[in-house]
């Protein structure tokens, strides 16, 4: 690749084009009309403006993003994560249109980006699962009835995008026809169609674990270690770690070990993430595939030296695994990242507005992704993340007290920001200790309630 389109926003999108830098990459940054004085633009060999602030006429519009593609002569597109980098039919109409789609095949996007498709396909090669239900459309009484079978509570799931988003917990079924609306709503403006909507059932506290991998186009596969998510709030993840605190290395060797092999088997290709639940009781349940980059990619480059982008870069466009990275590189240290989002910290309501102040952390051992600067305005056409910090040390205590000095020192004014719920996180006994699950953040609010 020569000339490559990164059709996405905000600190994903000055990943990428950083990534495409170190390779020699020419970087074409599209933006929306709200996004037009982001800082990454000016970073970008060329800045292209493809239309009005909401996503649909925008950064999911296929249409436009092809026609600029065409007009700059790219020859490969980056969909970052979110937005259209599950999106099966982009992918292909990418490759179509002559490009390289920077991701998975489409064939994986579809039978594994669709996430029922994904635990049958993973149940047939022997994955434990957690029990879920098929697809379900509009009928009440069907929704009822599989409810009912899985047994309450469940958890409503789109069966496509990722995220978080568009997941709903029922605990009866007083109010499942409103869930299921809204929960239909939701993942129809997140992810531009494709409203498939099925039921989980819902673990209590659970771990979340996941495990990230590289494959290039020949048949080989690398399990690049596991991260633990488990922080999360309205299921959507806060704090990533890596490696996992308090699991057995033994446990986790073999997992990561058995998902290689399968993944191998399949001739799967280029990038993925395997989200796993776990508990003490059941151990591993396969929970879902994404066929992307993720979000919590930095912690895992933290801790191997693997620069995730650049590799996903360079097998997307063919290139061997033994060129790309020949072995595994050992565990350094520990890294854990926090998502800093333009939002009330007790209520978790968007703020947008402008950015008065905007003064991230700079100090030894923390990494901080953004795609915003002073004096920039948040926008409430999209997700609210302002920042990722990652901090990354020797032993995970430390790792922990650089990452709360860094929360201290990022100064934001003008938005109201989630960084007060992070550290109270970060300083409460049980996470410290490396109890963690995905209950833990409802807790924590819970306590830091009034009486």
């Amino acid at each position: 690749m020569k000339r490559v389109i990164v059709a996405n926003r905000g600190a994903v999108a000055r990943r990428v084009i950083r990534a495409l830098r170190v390779l020699g990459i020419e970087s074409v940054a599209v933006h929306a009309e709200a996004d037009r004085d982001m800082p990454y633009l000016s970073e970008a060999d060329l800045a292209v403006p493809i239309g009005p602030p909401p996503a649909v006429q925008s950064y999911l519009n296929q249409e436009t993003l092809l026609r600029v593609a065409r007009e700059t002569g790219a020859d490969g597109l980056h969909p970052g994560y979110g937005f259209l980098s599950e999106n099966a039919a982009f992918a292909e109409a990418v490759e179509q249109a002559g490009l390289i789609f920077v991701g998975p095949s489409p064939r994986w996007i579809r039978m594994l980006g669709h996430k029922t498709q994904a635990r049958d396909a993973m149940r047939a090669l022997g994955m434990p699962m957690a029990a879920s239900s098929a697809v379900l459309g509009d009928d009440l009484a069907a929704l009822r009835q599989a409810a009912g079978d899985l047994g309450y509570p469940v958890l409503i799931k789109p069966a496509s995008g990722g995220g978080g988003i568009g997941m709903i917990p029922l605990q009866g079924p007083q109010d499942a026809e409103a869930q299921w609306a809204r929960a239909r709503q939701i993942s129809e403006r997140s992810f531009g169609g494709g409203s498939d909507l099925y039921l989980e059932k819902l673990l209590r506290n659970p771990r979340h674990v996941e495990f990230q991998f590289l494959a290039d186009r020949h048949g080989q596969v690398r399990c690049l270690y596991e991260r633990d998510c488990s922080t999360q709030r309205r299921h959507q993840k806060v704090l990533e770690e890596a490696p996992a605190p308090g699991l057995p290395r033994a446990a986790l060797k073999e997992m990561g070990a058995r998902l290689e092999a399968i993944l191998a088997g399949m001739g799967y290709d280029v990038i993925g993430t395997v989200e796993m639940l776990y508990t003490p009781e059941s151990g591993f349940s396969f929970l879902e595939i994404n066929t992307r980059l993720q979000v919590e990619h930095a912690v895992t480059e933290a801790v191997t030296g693997v620069d995730i982008v650049a590799a996903q870069l360079r097998l997307a466009a063919g290139d061997r695994m033994q060129d790309v990275l020949p072995q595994v590189p050992p565990l350094d240290g520990h890294a854990v990242e926090a998502r800093v989002y333009a939002e009330d910290p007790v209520r978790f309501l968007p703020s947008p507005g402008l950015l008065r102040v905007y003064q991230p952390p700079a100090m030894p051992g923390v990494r901080v992704e953004t795609g915003y600067a002073e004096g920039c305005r948040v926008s409430s056409h999209y997700d609210p993340m302002l920042a990722k910090v990652i901090a990354h040390a020797a032993t995970r205590e430390q790792a922990l007290d650089l990452l709360r000095s860094a929360l201290a020192q990022f100064r934001v004014e003008g938005v109201k920001t989630n960084i007060p719920f992070v550290l109270r996180v970060v300083e409460d006994p049980e996470f410290r200790a490396g109890r963690v699950s995905t209950g833990m953040a409802e807790r924590i609010l819970a306590e830091a309630q009034p009486a």
